[in-house]
């Protein structure tokens, strides 16, 4: 199936001499091209990273329908892997469901994450219809998409532009098994929320600083981005900040 433009995972490798690694994962029905640049100011400043295109996405919303949360963890789990086999210090960050993949990584590998940089992570939702989701993505197959949630205008994320009801349901299941497991998520904790997201509610974000038990917890308002916060306005304080922290964490 062919990719959307854009949609192709990234890789940078940094010196053979730097211990440090990132992974970036892209949110729900979106594509590594929301995330990219973000992955590439983090190789600038001289890490390995790589941004993977998780299953189902970057093509058609159709193929999204045809995977779970179990098939978009095992990606980023095996990018994961394959960063700690060659670097002694690995971060995860992610935007959206990428954040929600970034928090179940960080459960499964405990002390194996250095740290975690969430950009409008999604844990719940509070549409009213979340509930009939088990019914109705039996008998329909997409409803209309919650993509380009962006205040700067002229930017695409290269998301689809339907949302793929069986893959959204999957969606639930893997927020369960975060929530689940929060207590084990005590890595150095970056979050950068909007203040006007028309996708992810804010009480997500609350919801995380709360639960987790990183003693090291940092949340950054955006106030001038929507939900795709890392192509829009303030993607620079996202990725100057992601700089900053991951200095941080390494110097300590």
């Amino acid at each position: 199936m062919p990719l959307m433009p854009d949609a192709e995972p990234f890789a940078a490798d940094g010196p053979e001499s730097n211990s440090v690694a990132i992974c970036v994962l892209h949110g729900f029905t979106g594509s590594p091209k929301s995330v990219t640049p973000w992955g590439r100011a983090l190789a600038a400043a001289g890490w390995t990273v790589r941004v993977p295109r998780l299953p189902g996405h970057g093509t058609r919303w159709q193929d999204m329908n045809i995977t779970t949360w179990e098939d978009w963890y095992a990606e980023a789990d095996r990018t994961v892997c394959e960063l700690k086999a060659h670097h002694d210090q690995v971060f995860i960050m992610g935007l959206s469901m990428g954040g929600s993949l970034s928090l179940r990584i960080a459960e499964q590998h405990g002390p194996a994450i250095a740290g975690i940089v969430l950009v409008n992570p999604a844990v719940h939702s509070e549409r009213a219809d979340r509930h009939l989701l088990p019914l109705i993505s039996r008998f329909i197959p997409s409803f209309p998409g919650v993509s380009n949630d962006i205040a700067k205008p002229g930017v695409d994320e290269g998301a689809y532009d339907r949302m793929p009801l069986k893959a959204a349901y999957s969606l639930t299941k893997l927020w369960s098994a975060v929530k689940a497991d929060i207590a084990k998520v005590t890595q150095p904790l970056l979050i950068f929320h909007s203040a006007q997201d028309h996708v992810v509610e804010p009480s997500n974000t609350a919801w995380i600083l709360a639960n987790a038990r990183s003693a090291d917890k940092t949340d950054v308002l955006l106030t001038r981005s929507f939900h795709v916060a890392t192509i829009d306005y303030e993607a620079d304080v996202i990725e100057s900040g992601s700089i900053d922290f991951v200095r941080r964490v390494t110097a300590s």
